[in-house]
């Protein structure tokens, strides 16, 4: 009742009322049920009644059916909906009634959601009054407990990097869990995409050769939030076929989805109130009424500084200022328990975290959710409004938009957000670097046969390749690891590249503050680059380019540094080309991509001033990847009755507007897409812009922006003409500063060009 008030208070508001772009009701929704199965064990039976489950959802009572059945499959189902049971179900049933010295092994992308969910394994094991061990292994686990999980342990419980580096290669002292292995789980799937994705499906490779070498033959258990293509996703990453169970049994209460678009408060500019301040605005008035609200931030920064605004909303309203706590990244695992616990038990009111909280660890059914801009994805955002809700009652979920041209599409077109998401998970398994990375990573764990298959790549032709740089040596149909460097220690998951630089504080003793890809380092810590961590800032002292370090000191600054890159493309190669109205030419291939940092700007927090520049002097990077261009006649700016000038300008907003949208349609991150535009292209000889993937090799990426071009000038054309700025601005195609005041005119009359193929 109290939210129904608020929510009428907030809609008729004249503060903030007058801002809500869309606001979407969603009826409550009854649950659709299924008896137990009758070969489920009756102690199973008896915790979940003791748990108040007299009956399965349809969902659960399907992925029970498919694991008897041996089964791979994949769930997929809102936040809320009960998967944990999809899987906890079959594994501990078959410990219990199958066998007993059977194995499974539990992937989760992070530690927390590992430890909740152990948490909840742990209980229902107790309850059932069953003899199975239950364990984690990651980093935090003590040595001494370690030889205990690795000869006792039934479910182990750990994260992809520790699966990548700590159990496979050493799989000669874990021969228990391979032997037995029947079960290997996989939670939060829409979460491995892009060059994460790529690694896990690499790892899951190199498991399944362990598994046929000891003997072991174990079935997939999927689970993921709403993506476009979660069949797909789930195939590439475990190499077989899987089945879709997606028949959601689930309860709902009521919810309302509103759409927040802060007003506009520079129309020259375009430039609209800080999406920051509104979050703390419209989450310090729920939080006021006594209504429990998350807050979510897209950044650790931001939730520091949202934290920071609420409190001193609530000295004003005498609220106690422990009601309200940030959850981050960098927090101690006991700090966020007890706010974990806080949730739950409803003493903390209000909680402001980074997609920390998004996954499924259990905080309990808050009242509304408030995101502080659109978190990227359509299936964070639905997760994200999933923590608020519990099965009857009714919940409230806010998306504040910010001025990017991403998070104003999706305020100015809910269809798209309410209908069947569009986004794609994508990875390639066959990305060549990542590729050779792991299989080096299997050659050390076990030899390769020569006709054996490791990917689309010929496996004999790459394991040539490392036998001249002599890091295996062939020996009749096998090749046998020589070297002395342990290759998983070289492979970071969350980059193509094996080369990271690492961060080290000059200030303690050199203590490893983090690390940076190859292709990042330049952007992030060249000297006097302001380095963030954890909400802390560091200062780049130095960059030894040869040995890869990047020496830091802690400064408390004002600003934040921006790195300023001239970008060279060759095309090697044009694997696909489309021709389109107007002698317009759309191609996907391979390029060559020269980059170097030439300087950098320092931007004022809050305001975002420009406080002045610097010079960077470092060596050009080339980096072979994929991608998609845009080829225009040479006559475009006469037909268009511009100067060459002006075309420079409006390639430029297409370019940029095109790379700000393409995550509506692709589960990319936006670091991973970059643009250029070219009046004249060297190797085209026409005007061209360029969409390219920032990680070696591409991902696939390119490919579907290639696939699904239409859609994505549909959209673009949309936002140009539904953005009410005049020339230009944020929200569209960026400032007409940098490209002058034609520019916007000139973009959406390119984008009209772009709109049929042949």
């Amino acid at each position: 009742m109290k939210l129904i008030q608020a929510l009428d208070r907030f809609k008729n508001s004249p503060e903030f009322g007058p801002n809500i772009s869309h606001w979407h009701t969603m009826p409550p929704r009854e649950a659709i049920y299924a008896d137990f199965p009758p070969n489920l064990d009756k102690r199973l039976i008896d915790t979940l009644a003791s748990r108040g489950v007299r009956r399965l959802y349809s969902h659960q009572a399907e992925a029970f059916e498919q694991a008897s059945a041996d089964r791979d499959f994949v769930v997929v189902t809102p936040t809320a909906s009960g998967k944990s049971l999809c899987y906890n179900l079959p594994v501990l049933n078959h410990l219990l009634t199958v066998n007993p010295d059977a194995r499974a092994l539990y992937l989760f992308p992070t530690k927390a959601l590992s430890a909740d969910q152990l948490d909840e394994l742990y209980a229902v094991v107790e309850t059932a009054g069953a003899d199975i061990k239950t364990f984690t292994f990651d980093g935090d686990t003590p040595q001494s407990a370690r030889a205990a999980i690795r000869r006792a342990g039934n479910i182990v419980v750990t994260n992809p990097d520790m699966l990548h580096s700590g159990i496979l290669p050493h799989h000669t002292i874990w021969i228990k869990l391979f032997e037995n292995l029947k079960y290997i789980v996989i939670d939060e799937l829409h979460h491995y995409r892009g060059v994460f994705g790529s690694h896990l499906a690499n790892i899951l490779r190199r498991l399944k050769r362990l598994c046929q070498f000891y003997g072991s033959d174990p079935k997939f258990i999927l689970c993921s939030a709403t993506i476009g293509n979660p069949t797909e996703l789930a195939e590439k990453i475990v190499g077989c076929p899987v089945h879709l169970i997606d028949n959601n049994g689930a309860p709902s209460g009521e919810k309302h989805f509103i759409f927040y678009n802060p007003p506009v408060i520079n129309h020259q500019l375009g430039i609209r109130k800080s999406s920051i301040n509104e979050a703390a605005r419209v989450a310090g008035m729920f939080i006021g009424n006594g209504i429990q609200t998350i807050t979510f931030a897209r950044s650790r920064v931001r939730v520091e500084i949202l934290t920071t605004y609420l409190k001193d909303q609530m000295v004003f309203q005498k609220i106690p200022l422990d009601k309200i706590q940030g959850y981050r990244g960098g927090y101690l695992p006991n700090e966020r328990r007890a706010i974990e616990h806080g949730l739950r038990s409803g003493d903390i009111l209000g909680v402001v975290s980074t997609n920390a909280l998004e996954l499924g660890i259990d905080i309990g059914g808050l009242d509304v959710s408030v995101m502080c801009g659109y978190p990227g994805g359509i299936a964070s955002a639905w997760q994200q409004a999933g923590r608020a809700g519990r099965k009857n009652d009714i919940s409230a979920a806010i998306l504040i938009a910010s001025s990017s041209p991403l998070d104003q599409f999706i305020a100015s077109h809910p269809e798209y957000f309410f209908g069947k998401s569009p986004e794609q998970g994508i990875i390639d398994p066959d990305n060549l670097s990542i590729l050779v990375s792991h299989l080096k990573c299997a050659v050390f764990e076990l030899p390769v046969f020569e006709s054996e298959i490791f990917g689309a790549v010929p496996t004999a032709r790459v394991l040539d390749f490392l036998a001249t740089e002599r890091l295996v040596k062939r020996s009749g149909d096998k090749y046998h690891y020589t070297s002395d460097i342990y290759p998983a220690t070289e492979v970071s998951l969350r980059s193509a590249s094996p080369e990271n630089f690492v961060i080290m504080d000059e200030s303690d003793s050199g203590r490893a503050v983090g690390e940076v890809d190859f292709f990042s380092a330049p952007e992030l810590v060249h000297p006097d680059a302001i380095y963030l961590h954890g909400s802390r800032q560091y200062q780049v002292r130095n960059l030894d380019w040869e040995g890869q370090r990047a020496y830091v000191i802690p400064v408390e600054v004002e600003y934040y540094t921006d790195a300023e890159t001239k970008v060279t493309l060759k095309i090697l190669h044009t694997d696909q080309e489309d021709q389109l109205s107007g002698n317009i030419k759309i191609a996907l291939g391979d390029l060559s991509v020269s980059r170097v940092v030439v300087g950098f700007k320092k931007i004022r927090f809050h305001t975002h001033e420009n406080l002045g520049f610097g010079q960077v002097h470092l060596p050009e990077q080339e980096m072979h990847t994929s991608g998609f261009w845009v080829s225009f006649p040479d006559t475009i700016a006469e037909s268009m009755n511009i100067t060459a000038e002006a075309l420079g300008g409006a390639m430029h907003g297409v370019s940029h507007l095109l790379k700000q949208i393409v995550p509506v349609w692709i589960l990319s991150d936006p670091a991973d897409i970059r643009s250029i535009s070219m009046v004249r292209s060297p190797f085209t000889d026409q005007p061209s812009l360029y969409i390219y993937e920032a990680i070696p090799g591409g991902v696939g990426f390119a490919r579907r922006i290639f696939d699904m071009f239409d859609n994505i000038v549909e959209g673009a054309i949309s936002i140009v003409r539904s953005c009410p700025c005049g020339d230009g601005c944020p929200s569209c195609i960026g400032p007409s500063i940098e490209f002058g005041k034609a520019g916007k005119r000139g973009a959406e009359a390119l984008l009209s060009m772009l709109k049929s193929r042949k």
